[in-house]
């Protein structure tokens, strides 16, 4: 039986994946409930009353929150900034949810893990995150599993889209300016677009029962590094160009030339691995993300509507 809300309330919607939460859920009826969407400007995440204000005016069933502190170098020099909004934020939206009955959806990350494990993580893998952004984001999780109301955090990865700044706009915007580019190629993970975590939720929102709450990854199917991305985006981004008869980026794949992390250093320490094993989440709810590539080739797509 499809669950029924009367009320959602989502958070970060001028953020990629709050961005595309709010797309999927407004044009698909959002199970007949009311969208309430709050950005920055209407809710600041560093103040807990705020939040509780919010969520006594709102009355959600459920609250969805996507929104976070995702300068992952900032947050090196701004730790007090990043635990306000990743670990605070939402210990206040599960007291809030537990004070109404609410049930709470919750975004983590790959940065929980330390990277040195061979093969993808799973869920109950330890946890040791090598950043202050993972060590915050950790600190939320923990939170809401303290505070024992109806939850469900997922762990996503290299999030990016036709929305918003990330990675694939960034090596596009590259590409068209420089012939050769220099990216990272000892750092694996699973890219994971927006809209495949959009899509996901819903089906999974639908499905979910009160009494199941749990910890759950949920990254696009496959593995690439850094560089392997990059190299993808420019092959699939010219190869739709060329098929419009358009001018391609002037940066070539061949041009995209692999370097080392110690070659790229950066104040925050990366995951060397982070892949992530989504078999609970098939187990649990039957959901199975497309590949890596083929999102990529949704989102250029989108990206040139």
């Amino acid at each position: 039986m499809i669950p029924v809300y009367k009320k959602i309330l989502l958070t970060g919607v001028n953020g990629q994946v709050g961005h595309a939460l709010q797309q999927t859920l407004l044009n698909q009826g959002a199970l007949s409930a009311a969208v309430v969407s709050l950005d920055r400007s209407q809710l600041d995440l560093t103040d807990s009353d705020a939040i509780r204000r919010a969520v006594q005016a709102i009355k959600p069933d459920l609250i969805i929150n996507p929104a976070a502190y995702t300068a992952v170098d900032k947050a090196e020099s701004e730790p007090e900034l990043a635990f306000a909004v990743n670990a605070t934020a939402p210990q206040t939206f599960a007291e809030e949810a537990a004070r109404t009955g609410a049930r709470l959806i919750h975004f983590s990350t790959d940065y929980v893990y330390a990277g040195s494990k061979t093969g993808a993580y799973v869920e109950d893998d330890a946890t040791q995150p090598l950043s202050v952004y993972g060590k915050s984001k950790l600190a939320g999780e923990d939170a809401i599993r303290a505070i024992g109301i109806p939850h469900l955090i997922f762990r996503t990865s290299w999030v990016y889209g036709a929305y918003g700044k990330n990675f694939l706009k960034t090596i596009l915007r590259l590409a068209a300016e420089r012939d050769e580019l220099r990216i990272v190629a000892d750092q694996v993970g699973a890219p994971t677009s927006s809209h495949s975590i959009a899509d996901t939720l819903f089906a999974v929102v639908q499905q979910w029962q009160g009494d199941l709450s749990g910890t759950y990854h949920l990254v696009n199917a496959g593995q690439t590094s850094w560089h392997g991305f990059a190299t993808a985006i420019v092959e699939e981004y010219n190869r739709l160009q060329g098929l419009r008869g358009l001018p391609l980026l002037k940066a070539s794949p061949g041009n995209i030339h692999a370097i080392s992390t110690q070659e790229y250093p950066t104040p925050a320490v990366r995951p060397a691995n982070s892949c992530l094993a989504c078999s609970k989440l098939a187990r649990d709810f039957s959901v199975v993300l497309p590949g890596w590539r083929d999102a990529l080739i949704s989102e250029l797509k989108a990206l040139r509507q």
